[in-house]
């Protein structure tokens, strides 16, 4: 382990960076986070660790000087937030990382972690996704995913380019995000005794924030031997179900209504696993950790916890 990297996280006052950005601090690297603070900074403070209030469209104010290894999280996060300014979407999902790359093969940065979505598959009938089937996203979040996972392997011959393609992420962040599935139905039973489960039968990858965390850690220790792109996801699981193991953990009811979204498949993370990464955790630890976290009065249901509601009250001012 190389203690004196310097590594660059844009988005990482995310829900994903706030978990990940302590790991590199625990490891000796110096950190420098990116971020254009939209839900505020979780950071505690830390002698290695730089936090920069940056849009990354405006890639001349992103330092790379000195960066071996960027991490590129940010995104306007999740399919309606995407759709509420395509435009902005697009600048920041597919163009910002093409100058991204553009700018860190410049200045020699060795390394390009790039996290897209397990949705860019869209809607798949086949029992197992495999990272060779064809990608056909269907939102704006989805399609931007896809093309700046194009133009970033562009860059393969010029530096270390890794696209993780991750399934839903659950679990507990400082940064918490309360909209994605396993957290929503958990805080759901939390705090009303209900659950609301639209369709449920349809089938979705899952993985604890640790693991997904754990999966760019196991990037940077194995740079060389690994390149292109990897599904990470572990639990394939129906909405049906997770609602039912929450159910385990929290006295609640489940309620069954129609559902208009048809996404349903299973992603199969084999190639991933052959490199030698072990997930460590699943969907049941997620949940029993939320239950503990709101327990001890840690963990509350707020709004900019909700991506959605938090960008249209803060980020775009809408009523």
């Amino acid at each position: 382990m190389n203690e004196s990297l310097h590594i660059l996280v844009t988005g990482g006052c995310g829900y994903k960076g706030t978990v990940l950005v302590p790991k590199l601090l625990a490891r000796g690297y110096k950190v420098t986070v990116v971020d254009t603070l939209w839900f505020g900074n979780f950071h505690e403070s830390h002698k290695n660790l730089n936090v920069l209030k940056v849009d990354i469209r405006n890639v001349e104010d992103v330092p790379m000087q000195g960066v071996d290894t960027i991490i590129h999280l940010a995104s306007v996060a999740n399919d309606p937030c995407g759709d509420l300014d395509p435009k902005l979407t697009w600048e920041i999902g597919a163009l910002a990382s093409m100058q991204l790359a553009d700018k860190a093969v410049r200045n020699g940065v060795t390394q390009f972690i790039y996290a897209s979505s397990g949705s860019v598959y869209g809607v798949k009938e086949e029992d197992q996704v495999t990272e060779d089937l064809e990608l056909k996203p269907i939102s704006e979040y989805n399609k931007t995913k896809m093309v700046a996972e194009r133009v970033l392997l562009s860059y393969s011959d010029k530096m270390v380019v890794q696209v993780i393609r991750p399934a839903t992420v659950c679990g507990c962040s400082p940064r918490m995000r309360l909209d994605v599935s396993v957290n929503m139905l958990t805080m759901q039973a939390l705090t009303n005794g209900l659950i609301t489960v639209f369709g449920g039968n349809q089938t979705r990858p899952n993985i604890h924030i640790d693991d997904i965390t754990d999966v760019y850690l196991h990037l940077i220790d194995h740079k060389d031997s690994i390149q292109g792109v990897y599904n990470a996801g572990f639990e394939n699981i129906s909405i049906l179900d997770i609602a039912n193991m929450v159910a385990k953990h929290v006295p609640t009811e489940i309620s069954v209504t129609e559902s208009n979204d048809p996404r349903s498949y299973r992603v199969n993370s084999d190639k991933l696993l052959a490199t030698g990464f072990a997930p460590k955790k699943n969907v049941e630890n997620a949940i029993m950790e939320i239950c503990e976290r709101y327990k001890q009065g840690a963990l509350k249901n707020e709004d900019r916890f909700h991506n959605l509601k938090w960008m249209q009250a803060e980020v775009f001012k809408t009523s």
